[in-house]
């Protein structure tokens, strides 16, 4: 499987609704909306409001990315503001178990995310209630950065991990993913790649899309 999940951290915030236009007639499968809390990470981004905005004019799957601490109280709050996918921080959560039940109960695909320094060893008893996993290619709180090579790595830990419990878990990526890397990471075993700068910083962010996905 190859999805490509654009990051609107990425897009031009004054023309939110003509960037998510673009996306929606291209060949991107899901739109990351990154949220952040600036404590978790350094940086604040938007909340449910921009959320709620953004699903107006999406015609694909939101992908909201909570980088914010104690994430289960927001579940109801991202659902009605309109997330299809909902994954938190495995660095930011005490009961991955009771919020991933919640995230499903509230009818949302749920998964975890990893930090470049967390250990893929860390899912063992977690992922089996995961629909996707998302593993941190940069830290956390800013676009832009550069791509940590030790991803290759997880990314091949991760999918043994699922091949061994048998489970049809997507792995997905994100931070600093590009034109050039996207396909040693597909080779690798990842499902989904969140591009932000790559897409929406190329001449042709269209064809951009369309090449990951080649």
């Amino acid at each position: 499987m190859k999805l490509i999940s654009p990051s609107l951290l990425s897009a031009d915030f004054g023309n939110l609704q003509r960037d998510i236009e673009m996306l929606n007639a291209s060949e991107c499968d899901w739109l990351h909306v990154d949220v952040m809390d600036g404590i978790f990470v350094p940086n604040i981004s938007f909340g449910q409001p921009i959320v709620k905005h953004i699903k107006k004019y999406a015609k694909k799957p939101l992908d909201v990315h909570l980088m914010i601490m104690d994430p289960g109280r927001y579940v109801e709050d991202f659902k009605n503001a309109g997330a299809d996918i909902l994954t938190i921080h495995y660095e930011a959560c005490h009961h991955h178990d009771r919020v991933l039940h919640a995230i499903h109960d509230a009818g949302m695909k749920g998964g975890v995310v990893l930090n470049p320094s967390s250990p893929v060893s860390l899912l063992e008893d977690i992922i089996q209630e995961c629909d996707l996993v998302l593993l941190m290619s940069v830290n956390p709180g800013f676009g832009g950065q550069k791509f940590i090579e030790n991803t290759y790595a997880k990314v091949r830990q991760l999918r043994a991990l699922c091949d061994r419990k048998h489970l049809e878990c997507l792995i997905e990526v994100d931070g600093g993913v590009n034109l050039q890397n996207a396909s040693l990471l597909f080779e690798a075993g990842a499902d989904v790649l969140v591009a932000g700068n790559a897409v929406f910083k190329s001449d042709d962010p269209t064809a951009t899309i369309h090449q990951m996905k080649q």
